[in-house]
């Protein structure tokens, strides 16, 4: 991962706790209660102003002008008015206050079916040799027009709709028949009209059907994508070489969290074991500079995830990406940090394998500490104490620019010597702004890694750089593992032995991030920089850069 789990970027449930007294709602069931009163509230609202705006319309328009026609559409608009008041109570009631999932189901069945047998008596509100039939066939359009609105906005399976649906449409063949058997016609049997008012109905119902079928799988399509055990997924911030990375929410607890889930695509039995020891070796870690992981699993359908710690602030690629080469002091700083935490993995029989820019973190506070850099992203450690298992001895891995030469000639000679000489890539591209080697493709990176001696961070700077510094940063740089710092406790020792190196003050950094630090953050959540080839994590047969070697 190119250090984006820290980054915040704008868009795209476990066992439940008991105890005696109370039991807490996970945050899943309390949003989809909230967001079923929510929409019957809407429908409410909007059938009350859509059945009283036809009242008005029929009573100071239609009376007026259409005489007895204009009579029976008053007669009718107050029969719709006795129905909109149905759904103004639901309106009020469901705007304000907390109701449970049951007493708003109970809300939603009666204003459905209640709304139909109000409707129904239109039917009868015929004038005796006046435009027959007008009434009960505005009656079956809003029927109608009420199961579709409630199956549009109102969350409900298709199973609850169909049955609501013909629970309502009960009603409206009922009149018909009643109807139309005290009023028969010499053409037209009474048989043959409740039978086509009760095929209109199952239309009605049927379309309402199909629409709550649709609408509602797609939302729980959405709820289901967007949920791990008791995590809800917020936006994708970060992508990786294995995985990607959300801000999240925990259905009880108040911390931030970011959720690392295998990519898709990264589904083969290898991809899910390297996942899940990423996990499992990462947690063993928990020194305060590297990030901290909460917990781990794998959903029904098999995608394995973890959480941790989410991280407000910018990672060092695009610190100096957008800021240039960084003071010395504050150099030192961050890499007597991020020293600290390879010493505790190492100590572990841990090594990283992609210390890079990208994979370092700066928040601007930690347990009292400003400035605080975290090492993230151990998706390609290997345990040392699994050696065997863990190699492949015909690949390498790692980011380009940051790449140890034996991590291609010899990946099975791989240690701790190897993170620290990515260490001193990262130390080199803060001091002077610039990677150590840069070039057109992975070939000729890696070729310079292999062959080429590093320009002194001053040099390439041009400008002054603490000589102290700067030879810890080029003793890391040695081709041979053998010369470098022999660990990263040596390294620490060394930096804090810089006496030539101003030091990094916390009111420096509190002020720098109350500007600079602020402006980055911004800028990373409304645009994300893909990382070039060079920079990016790979994972290559070693036979595709035989010819560096030779």
């Amino acid at each position: 991962m190119d250090g984006s789990v820290a980054v915040r970027k704008r868009p795209h449930r476990f066992p439940r706790v008991r105890s005696s007294a109370v039991t807490p709602i996970p945050a899943g069931e309390e949003e989809a209660r909230a967001f079923l009163q929510e929409r019957l509230a809407f429908l409410g609202k909007t059938y009350t102003v859509i059945d009283f705006s036809f009242a008005l319309v029929s009573r100071f328009v239609a009376v007026p002008l259409l005489g007895w026609a204009g009579m029976l559409l008053d007669l009718n608009g107050g029969i719709v008015l006795s129905a909109s008041a149905i759904y103004l109570v639901q309106w009020l009631v469901c705007r304000r206050g907390r109701w449970s999932e049951r007493a708003l189901r109970l809300i939603d069945a009666g204003s459905s079916i209640g709304a139909g047998a109000v409707n129904a008596g239109m039917v009868f509100a015929a004038v005796p040799g006046e435009l027959p039939g007008l009434s009960y066939g505005r009656a079956l359009l809003i029927f109608t027009m009420t199961l579709v609105f409630r199956a549009v906005i109102v969350p409900s399976s298709a199973l609850r709709t169909l049955a609501l649906g013909l629970l309502a449409a009960a009603f409206p063949v009922t009149a018909a028949h009643i109807w139309y058997s005290s009023h028969p016609s010499p053409a037209i049997p009474p048989v043959f009209q409740t039978t086509w008012t009760g095929l209109w109905c199952l239309g009605g119902v049927v379309i309402s059907t199909l629409a709550s079928q649709v609408i509602f799988g797609l939302r729980r399509q959405v709820r289901e994508a967007t949920q791990l055990g008791q995590y809800t997924l917020l936006e994708k911030i970060g992508a990786g070489g294995m995985g990607e990375v959300y801000r999240a929410s925990h259905a009880m607890l108040r911390r931030p969290t970011a959720v690392k889930l295998l990519r898709p695509g990264r589904t083969s039995a290898e991809h899910l074991r390297r996942f899940e020891r990423e996990v499992q070796l990462t947690s063993r870690l928990t020194h305060p500079n590297t990030v901290a992981v909460f917990d781990y699993g794998r959903t029904v359908d098999g995608v394995f995830y973890y959480a941790m710690e989410y991280l407000d602030g910018v990672n060092l690629e695009d610190l100096v990406r957008n800021e240039g080469a960084q003071p010395a002091g504050r150099v030192r700083h961050i890499l007597r940090q991020m020293a600290g935490s390879l010493a505790e993995a190492h100590g572990v029989g841990l090594i990283h394998r992609d210390i890079k820019p990208g994979n370092v973190i700066l928040v601007p506070e930690r347990g009292g500490g400003r400035d605080v850099a975290k090492v993230v992203d151990f998706g390609l450690v290997r345990d040392l104490e699994q050696e065997a298992e863990a190699n492949d001895d015909d690949s390498f891995a790692g980011t380009p620019l940051y790449l140890a030469p034996e991590a291609v000639t010899a990946p099975d000679t791989v240690d701790a010597r190897s993170d620290l000489y990515a260490f001193g890539c990262v130390g080199y591209f803060l001091l002077s702004g610039r990677p150590v080697f840069a070039g057109e493709t992975v070939v000729e990176v890696v070729g310079s890694h292999l062959h080429a001696r590093p320009i002194p961070p001053a040099q390439r700077l041009g400008g002054p750089v603490p000589e102290s510094l700067s030879a810890l940063i080029l003793s890391c740089l040695e081709k041979d593992p053998a010369p470098r710092p022999a660990s990263a406790m040596t390294c620490i020792a060394t930096l804090d032995a810089c006496d030539d190196v101003p030091a990094w003050t916390d009111e420096q950094a509190a002020a720098w991030w109350s500007i600079e630090g602020a402006r980055l953050i911004a800028r990373a959540a409304d645009a994300r920089t893909e990382p070039s080839t060079t920079g990016a994590t790979i994972m290559r047969p070693r036979t595709l850069l035989a010819q560096t070697t030779g």
